[in-house]
């Protein structure tokens, strides 16, 4: 996450990932870009209509009825690894791109300050140098703090020079909204693997709402699986199937 500026400042800090290494650091807004009017969004409605907008008119609501800006490809010997993920925050498919993306797509589904999830939600552009700028973020997380710009990438790939030019730049773009700005890579080994395990669960229709009514009264901070189960009447998938 990044501190938020107002549009048109500048802005000075430390970027962190998901892990919390450092992957940006920046005094400025640097190569000519200015957070201003210059920067547009290219965003694709519900009816496939695509639309071009100034990066000021951006709202949360704007985004509640898009598509993916891109969608992905499949081809024999293609070197990631796409697919659908079927997310209970959105109660419909979310598309990923490769491994990485999908364990951040896990991840954010099961934040619960996360409401609403985009993949590939618009695509950036922004004159810098005299050229125009290209970007797509590989998602946007509606949350009940500030909208969140995600993009992923592998810890190796944090100190190539034009990546790390790139997400300069779109993160003084993202912070002139005041939303957040996000570098994702690998997430933490533990919690990646509970979250995988319990997404398998977190299908509506196959949550009890008897035992999951039990599970909301329980003090469970600090208390292992086997113990929320153990102290809940039903069946154990029903109770697992709650917990998730």
């Amino acid at each position: 996450m990044v501190r938020r500026a107002s549009l048109g400042s500048r802005w000075s800090g430390t970027l962190l990932d998901g892990n919390g290494r450092v992957v940006l650091k920046s005094s400025g807004i640097s190569n000519g870009v200015e957070a201003d009017s210059t920067a547009r969004l290219c965003v694709r409605f519900g009816d496939g209509a695509a639309r071009e907008i100034p990066m000021r008119q951006a709202t949360e609501d704007l985004f509640r009825d898009v598509l993916p800006w891109r969608t992905f490809r499949w081809y024999y010997g293609q070197q990631h690894y796409s697919g659908r993920y079927w997310a209970s925050t959105m109660s419909a498919h979310v598309i990923y791109e490769s491994r990485l993306e999908l364990a951040r797509l896990l991840m954010a589904d099961f934040d619960t300050s996360v409401n609403h999830i985009v993949a590939q939600p618009f695509m950036m552009q922004m004159p810098i140098a005299g050229k125009i700028r290209r970007h797509i973020p590989d998602y946007l997380l509606l949350t009940e703090h500030v909208p969140v710009v995600v993009d992923v990438k592998p810890a190796e790939l944090l100190d190539d020079p034009a990546v790390a030019e790139t997400f300069e730049w779109v993160h003084g773009v993202v912070d002139s909204l005041g939303w957040s700005f996000e570098i994702a890579s690998e997430q933490p080994g533990v919690p990646m693997e509970n979250v995988r395990f319990l997404a398998g669960y977190r299908r509506r229709a196959w949550v009890n709402e008897y035992a999951l009514s039990q599970l909301r009264t329980r003090e469970l901070d600090g208390a292992s699986v086997g113990e929320a189960i153990h102290n809940t009447y039903g069946a154990e998938p029903l109770v697992r199937a709650g917990l998730a």
